[in-house]
């Protein structure tokens, strides 16, 4: 897997994956962004949501079930020296769809957090990562 990051101005950059996809990563205007993208912090929030639920979303296809909707709200909190990285990790798996076994979702969001996930995996070492799950009709 390659990346490229390219700085732009100011102290935005642009992030080029291997697979030929772009974002905009910025800072906040007190540090000199423009406000443009997400922050770099952020971005590595939204990557763990999204490698964590495309686990979910694939672990309950495979079991059969029909999702309509899949989202993780994250919350994570930072600490209050430099380097400000991440001390802890709360997800909420969101996840709809006609009859949808709960044990199914709790297995899929089990299997994601504890098993499959590389994003968690990666961070698990030095972050406590707690999730929950809820599902709602659709």
């Amino acid at each position: 897997m390659r990346a490229t990051v390219k700085w732009l101005d100011g102290v935005a950059f642009v992030g080029e994956s291997g697979s030929g996809h772009a974002v905009v990563i910025d800072g906040a205007p007190e540090a000199g962004g423009r406000n443009v993208g997400p922050r770099p912090m952020e971005t590595l929030l939204i990557g763990l949501g999204a490698c964590s639920a495309f686990d979910v979303v694939m672990i309950l296809r495979k079991a059969r079930q029909t999702v309509a909707d899949c989202r993780v709200e994250l919350e994570a909190e930072r600490a209050d020296a430099v380097p400000a990285v991440f001390t802890r990790i709360h997800m909420v798996f969101v996840v709809s769809g006609a009859g949808l076994r709960e044990s199914a979702v709790r297995r899929a969001v089990d299997l994601s957090a504890e098993k499959y996930c590389s994003a968690t995996a990666m961070l698990r070492a030095s972050v406590e990562i707690t999730h929950e799950y809820r599902i709602e009709p659709v």
